[in-house]
């Protein structure tokens, strides 16, 4: 048999190590505390130390409204505080509705101290610009993010939703490296793989961290996705004993870029079992096949 291509490996982030499959909040939105803190338990329990939130979590989605997904990360913080040191915490800013961007000194650095606030935490492990603001100059958005750094609000600094331009235009005015990018990716959604992303990772050692790796519940209801695709993956699954979100994780996790899966969803059991990708088998030939089978087209 063929060697797998999936990474179960720890990632490095900066200072911190990472599990290859992380919590995201932007479902977050239970009213109860003791329930927010058993799913954060259990990722954390199950190795998804990378705990992705942002401060518009919570603005839709069956939120209560802006902030509310970071108020309720930091009731569980406060509750169990223990579970602060177990987190590599992560958040980001820079959306500002309805306008719908601001990464302009002044209000990027009161969002963050509002992250601050409500998560209550001293430091956010890792702060991510959350979508480019196209009127703010890059040298301006780099010079906040060295100053929050400096003044130990901020441990490391990532963006999201940056196409490559934008990634390298930021980065070329930061005193220091850029740690993670933060595209979808997901077997129907490919465009890091075409668009230079990927490559920008493997080339400065950035860590993608993929949201939406089950295309949004697209990949798991099947609507809006080419039925070959679904069949291919349903017979990998088989192949393989696991369900067909197991196998849409792990063909995130088979990149050499060596992605962090971002799992959303609100059931613990959901997320015990999204573990199972880590021990899927996925070949160049099955890679390839979700890649063309997504495409609709084969590869030249």
């Amino acid at each position: 048999m063929t060697e797998t291509l999936i990474n179960s490996q720890s990632r490095r982030i900066g200072e911190f190590e990472v599990g290859p499959l992380a919590y995201g909040c932007w479902r977050f939105t239970t009213d109860s505390v003791d329930d927010a803190r058993g799913l954060i338990e259990t990722a954390l329990d199950l190795g998804m130390n990378l705990i992705d939130t942002a401060d518009v979590y919570g603005f839709d989605w069956g939120g209560s409204g802006f902030g509310a997904n970071e108020e309720l990360l930091g009731k569980v913080i406060a509750s169990a505080p223990e579970l602060r040191d177990r987190m590599v915490l992560a958040s980001k800013g820079g959306i500002m509705p309805p306008i719908p961007y601001d990464s302009s000194p002044g209000y990027l650095e009161s969002a963050c101290d509002a992250s601050l606030r409500r998560m209550q935490t001293d430091v956010i492990d890792l702060y991510q610009i959350h979508r480019p603001d196209m009127l703010t100059h890059p040298a301006e958005v780099a010079a906040t993010l060295a100053s929050l750094r400096e003044k130990g609000k901020i441990r490391e600094v990532g963006i999201s939703n940056h196409t490559p331009a934008q990634h390298e235009a930021l980065a070329a005015h930061l005193p220091f490296p850029l740690a993670t990018t933060q595209p979808e990716y997901s077997p129907v959604t490919l465009d890091p793989l075409r668009d230079g992303t990927f490559d920008l990772c493997m080339r400065d050692g950035v860590v993608p961290l993929a949201w939406s790796p089950l295309g949004g519940g697209r990949l798991i209801s099947g609507e809006g996705v080419r039925p070959e695709l679904i069949t291919l993956l349903d017979e990998l699954a088989e192949r393989e004993g696991v369900d067909r979100a197991a196998i849409c994780i792990a063909f995130v996790l088979a990149h050499p870029s060596a992605p962090v899966a971002i799992l959303g969803t609100q059931t613990p059991a959901r997320l015990e079992s999204s573990t199972a990708a880590l021990g899927v088998h996925l070949d160049r030939g099955d890679v390839y096949a979700i890649i063309q089978a997504s495409e609709g087209v084969p590869l030249p």
